[in-house]
């Protein structure tokens, strides 16, 4: 098998890694191995996929999006509910080029501060030239194993990271674990269109000409064909908000973007500060 046989192999290995609802206490052993050696591979594909693709995320963000996708990041932030504690602390998980975090900071009134974590250095160096003020910090750290505390920070967001996550359900659990009760997670991710016609004219952008057009600019063999097979093994927005709720979050709802081809959901942890109790 060639080099680029074995990356393609790769690609959709990790693709649809970590996308499982979870085997439960009945589990077998064998399923579990099976599963966490499949986290592995994806974790690592994933971090070097983005440390490679870097130089180009941006531009091609722009691109496939059709410039659309900054419209879909204001709307996460728009939902995030920063201006219940304008002097707080947020995080910006899987904050790639900073985009989010450097929206959030430049919002009228925000005062606060933004912890933007990422695995993959290379990322967050490409965004830094976004940072004005001391509002953002990067940090470079997995979303499964945050390096903060227990109910520290008063909202945390994440764009196109989720179905990313060597484990779905362990880093919902883990973002839902640093919110102070109160606080609101929101995840901004790609969906599938509930429109037939709709979803079969994505599926043939999706899956022909953006993968061209990645590889193309971006030089990666690979990247730009495992984002439309991660999407296809991504929960569905119906699917995703009970997954939100099983990590712990209440109240969670979600809205479909752009005919459905995206999706932002936001939900919070339960307890004082007006969140459900």
């Amino acid at each position: 098998m060639s080099a680029v046989d074995t990356e393609r192999r790769e690609a959709l290995e990790a693709a649809g890694a970590g996308a499982g609802a979870g085997h439960g206490e009945a589990g077998e052993a064998g399923s579990r191995a099976a599963d966490e050696s499949s986290a592995v591979v994806k974790r690592r594909y994933v971090r070097r996929m983005f440390s490679e693709i870097a130089p180009t995320y941006d531009l091609l963000n722009r691109l496939l999006s059709f410039n659309i996708d900054g419209r879909w990041r204001r709307r996460a932030i728009d939902v995030l509910g920063w201006e219940r504690h304008p002097r707080g602390m947020f995080l910006d998980a899987c904050a790639g080029t900073l985009d989010m975090s450097v929206e959030l900071s430049r919002r009228a009134g925000f005062a606060g501060t933004i912890v933007a974590a990422d695995f993959a250095e290379a990322m967050l160096r490409a965004g830094r030239t976004k940072v004005r003020g001391g509002a953002v910090r990067p940090v470079v750290a997995d979303a499964l194993q945050l390096p903060l505390g227990d109910g520290s920070v008063d909202g945390a967001m994440v764009a196109f990271g989720v179905r990313n996550f060597a484990d779905i359900d362990a880093g919902l659990r883990e973002l839902a674990r640093v919110l102070k009760p109160g606080a609101r997670l929101v995840v901004l991710d790609c969906s599938s269109p509930p429109s037939r016609l709709v979803r079969g004219v994505y599926q043939v952008y999706f899956r022909q000409l953006l993968p061209l057009v990645g590889r193309v600019v971006s030089g990666h063999r690979t990247a730009y064909r495992y984002l439309p097979e991660s999407v296809a093994h991504f929960p569905p927005a119906p699917a995703l908000k009970a997954r939100l709720e099983r990590a712990g979050l209440a109240r969670v709802t979600y809205d479909t973007l752009t005919l459905g081809v995206t999706a932002v959901h936001w939900g919070e942890r339960p307890g004082v500060d007006g969140a459900a109790a």
